[in-house]
């Protein structure tokens, strides 16, 4: 399995604080069969700024320290971009880093709502041969309120991964429900761990294969897999038509 999408590098944000913590990581998740995983560390979030060269001199100081540990997994460099004002013209300069620099960016939303400029940017992105995968659009109150504000992103060329806890069900029950339902309308085309430690937000990515295989069987697991490997190796992702989810009518007397 590749893992797309982690919080593993050691000391850049709110992953592991320590070299020791982050491989303690590693080990968990090769203990479930990952064997790459992509290190997105957060990016203009208002907390974190993570540059490029940064990113890839901490991503091979911890490949380093995996070989003396004898751990087989491979780190791939990546960011969880914030959408900000100058995403795109820091996109056409080379100041982002996609994802094992390909021509996937990491995208993640407000979690409050979806900015009246989305749209816009993720099209200038495309525009740019840039494809968005935006990062866990079931945990964005809006989208949560209203899935049909995902629906026209998807809809005009974006991407999307739902996070490995949601659908193991540790986000709550009614955000295990909206990652199911945008798994069954193809609204996200990954899953993947966003994990930052092994104790409150671990590597599930295993679990909630086995959540979806029950649900939706061998298909639908071996077609998200297959995905996050198409990404990493530059190719072009499955993406199926989405389609809306409707809401359930309240049935009464008016």
């Amino acid at each position: 399995m590749i893992d797309i999408h982690s919080h593993i590098l050691p000391g850049l944000d709110d992953g592991p604080e320590s070299m020791t913590s982050a491989v303690e990581m590693a080990r968990k998740a090769v203990e479930q069969g990952i064997t790459g995983m992509i290190a997105t560390p957060h990016h203009q979030n208002g907390t974190y700024e993570n540059h490029y060269e940064d990113i890839l001199a901490a991503v091979h100081r911890f490949e380093d320290e995996l070989r003396a540990h004898k751990i087989d997994l491979h780190i791939a460099p990546g960011q969880e971009v914030r959408l900000y004002g100058n995403i795109v013209a820091d996109a056409a300069h080379s100041q982002l880093i996609t994802l094992n620099q390909t021509n996937h960016l990491l995208i993640e939303l407000p979690s409050d709502h979806v900015p009246s400029y989305t749209a816009r940017y993720l099209y200038e992105l495309q525009l740019q041969g840039i494809k968005p995968v935006i990062a866990h659009p079931e945990r964005n109150r809006e989208i949560a309120a209203d899935s049909s504000k995902l629906y026209e992103l998807i809809k005009n060329g974006a991407l999307a991964q739902v996070t490995a806890s949601s659908v193991a069900g540790r986000f709550g029950r009614n955000v295990k429900k909206l990652s199911m339902q945008l798994i069954e309308h193809e609204l996200v085309h990954f899953v993947a761990s966003d994990t930052h430690n092994n104790t409150n937000r671990p590597n599930e990515l295993a679990k909630s294969f086995d959540v979806i295989e029950k649900e939706f069987g061998m298909g639908a697991v071996y077609t998200l897999k297959e995905n996050a490997e198409i990404l990493v190796s530059g190719g072009s992702v499955y993406a199926g038509p989405p389609s809306r989810i409707k809401k359930k009518k309240i049935l009464g007397l008016f």
